[in-house]
């Protein structure tokens, strides 16, 4: 039981024949006339450099899209979480810095009066130096310490914004 071929499947192969032979002897008919409109040519256009257009390569390339690093911070990704960690972790140097001045004079001054005698004795406004200093003269300074505090943490927080609107 042999199966005929179909009259579709013995046309395609005779159809594939005829297009390789019609393009062999298409492509040197094609050549010849490209030779012969090269010779014809007059000599002072051949004369001339050929002006050649150069173009990028990846003039169709896919960019890619950059995010701000305030959505990787939004979406708390793991670049977004190093940048919030460079930020707390500058922040809470700086408070570990103010704490620590503001508890050694708080500490410094009773430890000051107790080795140092004589300034226990002196009295401003017949009131005794110690009670002035820790009463009255600390209040101040830690004002002012809170103060630099602010003014400092507002500071770093200005860096921190301009290097989220700077990166990549």
């Amino acid at each position: 039981m042999s199966q005929e071929p179909r009259s579709g499947e013995e046309a395609e192969p005779r159809r594939r024949m005829a297009d390789r032979f019609t393009r062999a002897v298409e492509r040197p008919r094609k050549e010849a006339d490209r030779l012969i409109r090269v010779v014809e040519r007059p000599w002072k256009e051949m004369d001339r450099p050929r002006r050649e257009v150069v173009t990028s390569p990846r003039t169709r390339a896919a960019r890619h899209p950059r995010y701000p690093v305030t959505r990787e911070i939004d979406e708390q990704t793991r670049l977004g979480e190093v940048y919030m960690r460079s930020l707390v972790r500058t922040q809470f140097r700086l408070a570990v810095f103010v704490c620590t001045v503001l508890g050694c004079v708080a500490g410094g001054l009773p430890l000051l009066f107790l080795l140092v005698p004589e300034l226990r004795a002196v009295r401003l406004l017949g009131i005794p130096l110690p009670w002035v200093v820790l009463a009255g003269l600390i209040y101040p300074a830690f004002v002012v310490g809170a103060w630099l505090y602010v003014r400092q943490a507002e500071r770093n927080e200005r860096h921190f914004a301009e290097l989220v609107d700077r990166a990549p």
